[in-house]
């Protein structure tokens, strides 16, 4: 049932999401992310070269290689925190008006909360600065399992809730492109099962993710690329 409840409450907020919109004035337009020839170097260190991928609508990338292969520079270089030193990404059939990474959800290894403020507070900080609707709050706290405990400062959330309440912020406010470094990490069986919900869901509605993980991410019919980096 809760995984029901999961699944209604971004159907009700897909209204909201940018690939629900006519992107270029074009309804139905297929969308995809690319990347075309990436490179990206850091440290004067090559991390990857010539890289190349495609991801449409309702498809996941399941980003794999080992510590030190380039899987969280790749989704820092999609999300715009990273240049590339050579290659393009771009999103086919996304908004014309807004760059990538105004489309795209980033979730890194760090979870950006204010230790001093609520878990709606926090919750509520994000949904301003993505330019979300506050009304949304209440339905992604609920999606995370954070309502019962959403005036409790964040300062005393465990290494789990901490990373469900970063988690919120993708239900609470659409965006066609989830960027997911490690997404299972500090979460227990039920709430990995949870986010396995919430991305299918994502997927189910038109969106697309890419995510490095060492582990299973409980997603079906994913594409796997392969990084080889250097230690």
């Amino acid at each position: 049932m809760e995984f029901c409840y999961i699944i209604d409450v971004l159907n009700k907020t897909k209204r909201r999401a940018a690939f629900d919109r006519p992107a270029g004035g074009h309804v139905g337009t297929a969308m995809d992310l690319i990347g075309r020839d990436l490179a990206c170097v850091r440290g004067q260190r090559e991390i990857f070269a010539g890289l190349d991928f495609r991801v449409g609508q309702g498809e996941a990338l399941i980003l794999l290689g080992p510590n030190g292969a380039g899987k969280s520079s790749l989704l820092r270089l999609i999300a715009g925190l990273v240049r590339p030193t050579e290659g393009l990404v771009a999103l086919e059939g996304g908004d014309p008006e807004l760059t990538v990474p105004e489309q795209a959800h980033y979730l890194g290894h760090q979870d950006a909360l204010k230790p001093s403020l609520t878990v709606a507070e926090n919750l509520g900080f994000w949904i301003d600065v993505l330019d979300g609707e506050r009304a949304a709050m209440a339905e992604a706290l609920t999606a995370v399992a954070l309502d019962e405990i959403a005036d409790l400062p964040a300062g005393y959330l465990s290494a789990g809730q901490r990373r469900r309440l970063s988690i919120a912020r993708l239900v609470a406010v659409e965006r066609p492109v989830w960027l997911l470094d490690e997404p299972t990490s500090a979460l227990d069986a039920a709430s990995q099962e949870r986010l396995a919900a919430l991305m299918t869901a994502h997927l189910a509605g038109g969106g697309l993710l890419l995510a490095a993980t060492h582990g299973p991410l409980g997603l079906a019919g994913t594409r796997e690329l392969r990084l080889g980096g250097r230690a």
